[in-house]
């Protein structure tokens, strides 16, 4: 999924939906091989369009299992399981 808030140089090596399939984490990796993580939501009024729903993706991974630990306490219903 393409965002404004993801640069267009980060690779989204994973994407996950929840059941609904109204929400979703990007877990993505920056060319100086540091990872982050971005939720966004899907709603009806948004014309089914992706939009981000906090500002995650600042913040800096060393591991792409820091950045899922971190998402996981950040993200309720990820943390509860997709």
């Amino acid at each position: 999924m393409a965002s404004r808030r993801l640069d267009k140089t980060w690779v989204v090596f994973k994407s996950i939906e929840n059941q609904e399939h109204d929400r979703c984490v990007d877990l993505f990796m920056r060319p100086d091989c540091t990872f982050g993580f971005e939720e966004f939501r899907r709603d009806v009024e948004d014309e089914g369009r992706w939009t981000p729903v906090s500002y995650f993706s600042g913040t800096v991974f060393s591991s792409e299992q820091d950045a899922v630990l971190a998402a996981k306490g950040a993200i309720r219903w990820f943390r509860e399981g997709p």
